[in-house]
């Protein structure tokens, strides 16, 4: 121990103990509320006032164009609209339903006639000029003071319409008396009867006989 110089240490101090005890902390204070945060004032809606509705605007049609009118010294009344004129339509008559119709059959298509079948026409059509030429026969006054007698071939020409084109003769009787008067005997038959189916629309030449007998 180092001594200071003055002063003199007669006795050691007696260390002093002291007793310490230990308490337990003391409990933490509850904890205080935490504060809520304060609302914010609720400002007032503006009140929104409903729109009328836009009123449907008026049709507005073109104004007929008035010839200008003489300017009167005095207004004149207004005339008063004329009545609408009415216009009235007759009823319509209640017919019957309308039919339908079939569509026509298609024409049937002519078939193109054998050789043979216009032979057999030409034969019919042959012995029906005989006897229709036959009608107007006259007989010769030569040919009976003579005795004349014979058959004359008359070759006949025939157009598309069944005329009558012309006539000669294709073999002679032998008396020229009889063929004069079998030339004369067509014509006056002419018209000739309608040729047969065959021998229709075609033009065609025929051969008939005319024959002069005594009785």
């Amino acid at each position: 121990m180092t001594r200071l110089p003055g002063f003199h240490f007669q006795q050691l101090v007696k260390p002093v103990t002291l007793d310490v005890a230990i308490l337990p902390p003391p409990p933490a204070p509850p904890p205080k509320p935490e504060s809520l945060p304060e609302p914010e004032p609720v400002k007032p809606q503006p009140v929104i006032k409903p729109q009328p509705a836009p009123k449907p605007r008026p049709m507005e049609f073109p104004k007929e164009r008035s010839e200008p009118q003489p300017v009167a010294s005095k207004p004149e009344p207004s005339p008063e609209p004329s009545p609408p004129t009415v216009i009235s339509v007759a009823p319509k008559a209640e017919g019957p339903p309308p039919t339908l119709t079939a569509p026509a059959p298609e024409p049937v298509k002519p078939v193109a006639p054998t050789p043979q079948a216009i032979d057999n026409d030409r034969d019919l059509y042959g012995s029906l000029l005989t006897r229709e030429i036959a009608k107007h026969k006259q007989y010769p006054k030569i040919a009976q003071m003579r005795g004349w007698q014979g058959t004359v071939k008359v070759e006949l020409q025939i157009d598309n319409n069944g005329n009558l084109v012309a006539s000669s003769i294709n073999k002679s009787s032998g008396f020229e008396a009889l063929d004069k008067q079998a030339l004369e005997m067509v014509k006056k038959a002419s018209p000739l009867p309608l040729p047969p189916e065959f021998l229709r629309n075609r033009q065609f030449n025929i051969l008939v006989p005319v024959t002069f007998r005594l009785e």
